[in-house]
């Protein structure tokens, strides 16, 4: 969309991406990443080790922004704090973004991932996404083409993906449930194998978006995207937010307001929630619109160096 009014360059920071691209990259820096656990939260002590400041402050440093008649940021640091430390305007197009509101949900006890939310990627101008429109710069999720498009069915399975638990663990409480199969999908395999009812499928976007269409329920973590598609979907749904990730617990704070299941992490009650989730059918309605295009339309007329746009 954004290639119907001039020429695009694609800038990608950090580490922990997990999936590629189909188009070509212009930039690709180290960025600052947070690490995974095993245990449901960030491994502090190896986004620690991958930390690499120096590195930060050349990428900032080397891109040439006077190429540019619109920068377009998606909580990416690199390109925001370039901007910043220049002077030179920058638009979010983020989920995170909506946090700049006081409206968007979140917990009511302060919380330094607030402070972090703000300074990660600042930007002078913000479109932001949500689970719902809890301000006027605020919009719904945007659903990707092939989500849109898809047939959906239900094939009885249930789709999981909790990158921050490891198989191990979701292998011993997901087997507690007999009769039901689930599809795990993992970042830490290069192999499919099977343990009991429990399937474990290495990450690929086009295998996880095949199960979620044809799945009874996705149970994920508290990330955004993920949710949002399987609420368009009309999927059940259950949340587990990471530990100490703000972020993912104003996520699944929002979506509990929604009437959509979370649970706080995976212990010894897990397997009761399971069964209980599992046995239910309750489903959250939602209203996502297509209206990317007007929101891209939007944002280059508004935002975009004067006298720049093609189309």
């Amino acid at each position: 969309m954004l290639q119907q009014y001039g020429e695009v360059d694609l800038l990608v920071s950090g580490t922990e991406a997990e999936v590629s691209l189909s188009q070509p990259l212009k930039y690709r820096f180290h960025g600052v990443s947070f690490v995974f656990g095993t245990h449901g939260g960030v491994d502090k002590w190896a986004t620690f080790k991958i930390m690499n400041l120096r590195q930060f402050w050349k990428d900032i440093r080397s891109l040439p922004l006077q190429d540019y008649d619109l920068i377009i940021n998606d909580f990416e640091p690199v390109s925001a704090w370039a901007c910043k430390l220049r002077k030179v305007p920058s638009v979010s197009l983020s989920h995170q973004c909506s946090f700049v509101s006081p409206k968007t949900p979140r917990p009511s006890k302060w919380n330094y991932g607030d402070w972090f939310l703000k300074y990660y990627s600042p930007t002078t101008h913000h479109i932001g996404f949500h689970f719902e429109r809890y301000d006027d710069f605020i919009h719904t999720p945007v659903i990707r083409s092939e989500i849109r498009k898809m047939e959906t069915s239900n094939l009885g399975h249930y789709t999981v993906y909790l990158p921050a638990y490891d198989d191990k663990t979701l292998v011993k409480y997901l087997n507690h449930s007999a009769g039901v199969e689930w599809q795990v999908f993992s970042k830490r395999q290069k192999a499919e194998y099977q343990s009991g009812n429990v399937k474990i499928f290495p990450v690929n976007n086009e295998a996880f978006n095949k199960s979620l269409a044809s799945c009874e329920g996705l149970l994920t973590g508290g990330g955004f995207e993920g949710p949002a598609e399987a609420l368009f979907m009309q999927k059940k749904l259950m949340m587990i937010p990471m530990r100490g990730q703000f972020e993912q617990q104003c996520n699944a704070l929002a979506a509990s307001k929604m009437g959509v299941h979370v649970l706080p992490a995976i212990d010894d009650n897990f397997p009761g929630h399971i069964k209980k989730w599992v046995k239910e059918d309750e489903r959250v309605w939602v209203d996502f619109p297509d209206e990317t295009a007007q929101v891209i339309h939007n944002m280059v007329h508004r935002y975009a160096r004067p006298g720049s746009i093609s189309s």
